[in-house]
């Protein structure tokens, strides 16, 4: 079966906030609502809506995908939840993209959302059963120590030292001073402030983390012949590409990410990427630990294994580099509110490529941009998009 080409004509987000005083209901409303206004629809144009959520006990709301749908302009239209942890922003417009480009929809709205603020005290609790029990309970684990034991091994494994990885933190979270919507944009923060930061599990301290974070994003995709009409600007998806990992991360090697390599391959040749590097003019790497960046921009075939540090040490990766890597300010510095963070990845590669990113807009006339988000150390789920401006 021919598919048919699919675009991005439309997107929208909220504010990443600590703790949202709004519903998720309420964020995902307005999400779709800035989207839908952004290309002149209304939910009576759209005929299909794809959500994508975390885990329930985020929000404190049983069957949660159904309690948003109404939110996400579902209501009395085909709908689908996707939930796949940190993947699932990008793995809902993938699920939205089949969706139009299989001829079943002309236009559908994808939606993103996570209020993690109402896990309380802190979010992690809501991982605390997700560990074998026979094998992993007994030990006490939580997420930070299972992350740490993973960028512990990449160091040992590449001989990086934690000042190579700090300065994806600094980075990024500078990138984010210029965008309205980050939780934690910092222009004058320095490797020092997060080498000094407070030590959560060794080597992670608390500045290589993301924070916790409420909000939602929403996309409007289209059929080539409907986009053409809504816009001059489409942004087409040129390849999608998605990868599941054994659920046993002691079975996995902690030093390279082949999950993200098996679904970056079958993106590029769906969308004809021969040479990533010099195909690709704007990263977005899921950055939930700043060492994940570095993770996955190499499993992404665009630094050798071991040498991500050094193009970031080269400010190749900076906004104004040869490759521009989180110029949105990532999950680090806009905030890491888990299934809409992906989505924001996303949305970022569409007003990138459209050249309406305001203070972040990367310099020259970027084409192609490349967006990837990953799920759970635990069960290991990968997704990756390439869009490609008109």
């Amino acid at each position: 079966m021919s598919m048919r080409k699919v675009a991005v004509v439309g997107a929208g987000m909220t504010k990443f906030v600590r703790r949202a005083l709004e519903t998720g209901k309420e964020l995902s409303w307005q999400a779709s609502s800035m989207a839908l206004d952004s290309c002149e629809l209304t939910m009576d144009d759209i005929e299909a809506v794809c959500l994508g959520t975390a885990p329930d006990a985020f929000d404190g709301v049983h069957m949660n995908g159904e309690y948003l749908s109404d939110g996400a302009g579902a209501f009395r239209k085909p709908y689908m939840r996707s939930y796949v942890g940190g993947g699932t922003g990008v793995f809902a417009p993938i699920q939205g993209w089949y969706h139009v480009a299989s001829g079943m929809f002309d236009l559908v709205l994808v939606v993103a959302e996570e209020k993690m603020s109402s896990y309380y005290p802190h979010a992690q609790g809501a991982f605390l059963t997700i560990f074998d029990h026979t094998t992993e309970r007994p030990l006490k684990p939580n997420l930070l120590w299972i992350f740490a034991m993973e960028m512990n091994r990449y160091m040992q494994t590449y001989g990086i030292s934690k000042e190579d990885i700090a300065r994806v933190a600094v980075k990024n979270k500078r990138n984010a001073a210029d965008h309205p919507s980050a939780l934690l944009g910092d222009a004058d923060i320095t490797v020092e402030d997060v080498l000094n930061s407070e030590l959560l599990a060794w080597p992670v301290n608390r500045l290589d983390v993301s924070p916790v974070s409420d909000g939602a994003v929403a996309l409007v995709l289209a059929a080539e012949h409907v986009a053409k009409r809504l816009t001059d600007k489409p942004v087409w998806i040129e390849g999608v590409g998605w990868n599941l990992d054994t659920a046993y991360w002691t079975n996995r090697d902690l030093a390279y990410p082949r999950y993200v390599e098996y679904a970056a391959r079958m993106a590029y040749e769906m969308a004809g990427i021969t040479e990533p590097r010099k195909q690709i003019n704007i990263v977005e790497p899921y950055d939930p630990f700043d060492y994940k960046e570095l993770h996955h921009l190499e499993g992404l075939q665009l630094a050798g294994r071991g040498q991500a540090p050094q193009l970031v040490a080269d400010g190749i990766t900076n906004r104004d580099g040869d490759m521009p890597v989180c110029p949105s300010g990532g999950l680090l510095g806009v905030g890491n509110p888990i299934a809409a963070a992906g989505l924001m990845k996303v949305a970022e590669l569409f007003w990138q490529l459209r050249g309406e990113a305001g203070a972040r807009q990367v310099p020259g006339d970027p084409k192609r941009g490349l967006a990837q988000a990953w799920g759970c150390l635990l069960y290991t789920s990968d997704a990756a998009d390439e869009c490609c401006g008109v």
